[in-house]
């Protein structure tokens, strides 16, 4: 895995730090340690998905679909950063 340079040299996790790890864990089918390692994971996996499925198919109501999984998103990665710091 690489390593958190924001960790390595500041002490400090940042916001991304387990993202690695959680997409590991998909891999291997372990779905439950990959929400405890980065609970972000399944918001970005449905924005992503979400994403990709309009690229090739246009969805009517992506203009506020899109902004609602964004902010869905950064508020969990938010959210669990603050959690883990604390």
């Amino acid at each position: 895995m690489l390593p958190c340079m924001n960790k390595k040299y500041l002490g400090v996790e940042c916001m991304g730090c387990g993202l690695q790890r959680a997409v590991a864990h998909l891999i291997r089918g372990e779905f439950i340690e990959a929400f405890f390692m980065y609970p972000a994971i399944y918001p970005l996996i449905g924005l992503l998905g979400f994403l990709i499925v309009n690229h090739f198919r246009s969805i009517k109501y992506a203009n506020f679909i899109i902004p609602v999984l964004a902010i869905l998103t950064v508020g969990t990665i938010f959210t669990s950063y603050i959690i883990k710091i604390i």
